[in-house]
């Protein structure tokens, strides 16, 4: 995870991003430093883009004009990968989010990553795999509705997006990605301090809880049901360990 002093540059391709999704997102990256670089990318002489107007000025948000040039060719895939580029070699710049789910962006996320700078991924569940997998951590938009979208639904709307236990120990992928952090963090007990499983898992893969409809890792593991939980009353800390342990 990032200081809180950390310097975070924001780059939205809103061409392919929907402005419902940025406050959320915003949100989101506030947990982990200060976004002091906010760029939006698009051909704004375009009506598909006008919603986008209001959130520019709300969230201090600079917008980057793009004009189509030719057909077929993402003018703005291009300006926005060369912004990125140069801003990693001349900004000192802690980490790097891409507000997309464009895959032609994972080169310069790959990049930047070669750099030991962490990327943060936003994009709609559409997104394909390659730039998902790219990225430190990959959020899905869906599940970053701004404040005021979110106090609108009911206690059963949002209930819809959370993955339940039975629905998360069906998902193999997930299974071994968590029992594998445990086993490869755990003392010669089984047991794995929780926060040092968050971290094998953020050096490991682009997990979010938040795919799943979880704010925190810790309310994911309680609701999988696989592992036995234990706190510590003195550091406040939880530990937890696979159900399948044998001395």
């Amino acid at each position: 995870m990032t200081k809180k002093e950390d310097h975070i540059a924001l780059f939205i391709d809103c061409d392919n991003i929907s402005h419902r999704s940025i406050e959320g997102i915003i949100n989101e990256l506030s947990k982990y430093g200060v976004v002091n670089i906010r760029q939006a990318y698009g051909n704004w002489t375009k009506d598909n883009l006008k919603n986008w107007e209001d959130k520019l000025l709300e969230f201090a948000i600079k917008p980057i004009q793009q004009f189509d040039y030719s057909k077929n060719k993402n003018a703005t895939d291009i300006l926005m990968t060369i912004d990125a580029i140069d801003l990693l070699h001349t900004k000192d710049i802690d980490a790097f989010a891409f507000a997309t789910s464009d895959s032609d962006f994972t080169p310069v996320v790959m990049r930047v990553q070669a750099e030991g700078i962490k990327v943060f991924g936003f994009g709609e569940k559409k997104t394909p795999k390659p730039f998902m997998a790219a990225c430190s951590q990959f959020i899905f938009t869906e599940n970053l509705t701004g404040n005021s979208e979110d106090a609108a639904q009911t206690p059963v709307e949002k209930e819809k997006r959370r993955k339940s236990g039975k629905e998360l120990r069906q998902d193999s992928w997930l299974v071994n990605l968590l029992r594998t952090a445990v086993e490869q963090t755990a003392d010669d007990y089984g047991w794995a301090n929780l926060s040092e499983v968050g971290q094998y898992i953020n050096n490991k893969s682009s997990f979010s809880p938040l795919n799943y409809g979880y704010k925190k890792l810790s309310s994911l593991i309680k609701e999988i049901d696989l592992f036995d939980i234990a706190y510590d009353e003195v550091s406040k800390q939880m530990s937890i360990r696979d159900k399948r342990w044998k001395a």
